[in-house]
């Protein structure tokens, strides 16, 4: 699909202007919420005169990779997925020219269920034709070892060689599954040079600022053992840091500096990980930067135009930046304020740095994106990523802290309907994962749960991130244990404020948040008048069982749990006969993190010992709702589930 749309690009800039403001008497239709976000994933050319971004469509599950061209206004559609059997993974600008888009494609051999990468290059303005592979099998094939293997992942690249624009380096484990060799890749004629054949076990290589293969990662996946290697120009392998995933504190590569002689790494200081910077001349380990409450587990943030590090992403900080170079601090300044209240994201610039990519939202608006002449002194709206809701509905969120039953202290974020009055119906809403965790920041769940008038609580319990490293690996091996105490704890502190309508509390959580629901619903089924759970955990010992096809099934089983009869201890599906919630149990057919039968499996529990639910399967839906109809299924479902018991 392709064809060229002139108007486009004016209407992209006027979109949000143009919409007449929502009304605030009545509650706004579901599908606001719920409709995948119509523009999202910017990226732009390092030229900064051309943008590449997704559109979804505004009724039906299709989505169109675009670019936009400012310096003519063209806008053109490049190619579509249909977020089923086939997604687009990512895409990024190799030159101003050749955009690079990463395929993803559903695959299921002998009962398993997996996906596979592909890489494609096109024109920005490719009006017709296929996107070509960039992995040319015909050049690649004369390095096999094993014949019959195929690389699961080929969309791998390590380094855009910005000096070098027609060549990239990719690393794909040709020779030896699993184990990546680094290969130049020619972007216009398609030939393949090896660099470096795959050894060691390495899965992941790093550059320096000039392009040299300066670092390779391994892991054992039998034993959990990693070692980071520091490689010199012949190939010869020096071991800087080796540790047990599953034991240790772990050490991780954030990049180079200009000098290629400095690398940044991120290990932990005390409980705490914190960033260093490693002289590779005397292996002299200087502190950076470090929270004593946080862990700084951001990226580093560049500057195109000294090619060197300036600085660090830190939730935390102020505007989530932590700068020892402040050559960006004038103009996040005036950003801050133009956009008060808001959290200002510099994504992107030009080579130059005189363009810019800012994204901006806050807890009552959606995400914006804009573009930045710094010369000029302009600032224009891109688009808005939700422009049908009306933000005056939205309220802030709060970040509190309660205190579980052992007294650790608990961070969560509290939200407050606009309409109604403590106590309110009220969602506990915990997070997936387990290892994330939730931020300050538009949150479309929250936002549709808040405007029915139910008050919400995100707790980060036990095994979220950031919080440091005990505080971190507190889920192994613990679901269902301390970490689900928080979540009630949680609840209970809802009731013990004022805020939550103690008759009237129903838990809704997705992946591990679904577990967490149905734990919930075992655990304390005094608690909650009602339950939802997408995608969610029901048996630990069957994810631990299916694992064993999958490479690393031993460390999901560190994870999950080493002894059977704990893990079914721990699962919901083994005590249903006590459950006396109400529960809506929602799954996509085709999810390949959580497998289809977690809910399958607990609806028949459930409907052999007659209890009260709802089971409602997503066809060909995934693990991350990103089919628009499947979303839209589900939050009506929802809808109607909260209705009727809050």
């Amino acid at each position: 699909m392709s064809c060229l749309i002139k108007p486009l690009a004016v209407l992209l800039f006027s979109w949000v202007v143009l919409l007449p403001a929502a009304q605030a008497a009545e509650p706004q239709p579901v599908e606001v919420f719920s409709r995948l976000p119509q523009f999202y994933g910017v990226s732009m050319s390092p030229d900064g005169q051309r943008f590449a971004m997704e559109r979804n469509s505004a009724d039906g599950d299709l989505a169109v990779l675009m670019t936009l061209d400012l310096s003519t206004g063209d806008a053109f559609y490049l190619l579509k997925a249909d977020n089923k059997k086939v997604k687009i993974n990512w895409y990024r600008w190799a030159n101003n020219e050749d955009l690079l888009v990463s395929a993803r494609y559903e695959v299921s051999r002998a009962g398993k269920k997996f996906f596979r990468t592909r890489l494609y290059l096109m024109k920005y303005n490719q009006q017709g034709g296929d996107p070509e592979m960039v992995i040319d099998w015909r050049h690649i094939q004369r390095y096999q070892n094993d014949v019959g293997y195929v690389p699961q992942f080929q969309d791998d690249v390590i380094d855009y060689l910005p000096d070098d624009p027609d060549h990239i380096l990719m690393a794909i484990d040709i020779s030896r599954p699993f184990e990546k060799s680094v290969f130049k890749v020619n972007l216009k004629n398609r030939s393949i040079n090896r660099l470096i054949k795959g050894k060691k076990r390495i899965r992941d290589w790093v550059t320096d600022r000039q392009g040299n293969v300066r670092i390779g990662i391994s892991l054992n996946y039998e034993t959990g053992d990693r070692e980071i290697f520091l490689r010199d120009e012949d190939d010869n392998y020096e071991e800087l840091y080796a540790y047990n995933v599953s034991n240790d504190k772990p050490v991780y590569i954030s990049g180079f500096a200009a000098d290629p002689n400095i690398l940044y790494v991120k290990k932990y200081l005390g409980e705490y990980k914190a960033l260093y910077k490693l002289d590779l001349t005397t292996r002299e380990e200087t502190l950076v930067f470090s929270d004593e409450n946080y862990d700084v587990d951001g990226g580093l943030i560049y500057s195109p135009a000294t090619n060197d590090a300036i600085g660090v992403y830190h939730p935390q900080a102020p505007g989530g930046r932590f700068y020892w170079n402040d050559r960006y601090a004038p103009l996040q300044k005036g950003l801050d304020k133009l956009f008060k209240d808001s959290h200002n994201s510099l994504r992107a610039f030009s080579q130059d740095e005189q363009i810019y990519l800012l994204y901006s939202e806050s807890d009552t608006q959606p995400g914006r994106y804009y573009i930045g002449n710094r010369k000029e002194v302009t600032i224009d709206l891109l688009f808005a990523q939700y422009p049908d809701i009306n933000t005056e509905a939205l309220s802030e969120h709060e970040r509190i802290t309660f205190t579980a039953r052992d007294k650790t202290e608990i961070e969560g974020y509290l939200t407050l309907p606009k309409i109604g009055e403590a106590p309110y119906p009220t969602v506990i809403f915990p997070h997936g994962g387990p290892g994330v965790r939730e931020y300050s920041g538009f949150d479309y769940w929250t936002a549709y749960f808040t405007t029915r008038g139910y008050a919400v609580l995100r707790p980060n319990f036990r095994g979220s991130s950031g919080y440091g490293y005990s505080f971190g690996e507190s889920q192994m091996q613990n679901w269902g244990m301390a970490m689900q105490d928080d979540v009630v704890d949680g609840t209970q502190w809802m009731i013990d404020q004022g805020y939550a309508d103690k008759n009237k509390i129903c838990i809704v959580g997705a992946s591990y948040g679904g577990f967490a629901a149905l734990a919930a619903t075992v655990k304390s089924p005094e608690v909650y008048k009602c339950a939802v759970s997408f995608a969610g955990v029901s048996d630990l010992d069957r994810i631990v069982r299916r694992a064993r096809g999958f490479l690393g099934s031993k460390l999901v089983k560190k994870q999950i749990g080493e002894d059977g009869d704990d893990r079914d201890r721990r699962s919901p599906i083994n005590y249903v006969e006590n459950i006396k919630t109400p529960i809506l149990l929602v799954h996509g057919e085709e999810d390949r993190v959580v497998h289809v039968e977690q809910s399958r499996l607990m609806a028949d529990e459930l409907d052999d010992e007659d209890k009260e639910y709802r089971y409602v399967e997503l066809p060909l839906g995934n693990h991350h709702l990103e089919i628009q109809s499947n979303r839209i299924k589900l939050f009506k479902e929802m809808d109607k589930f909260l209705a009727e018991y809050l």
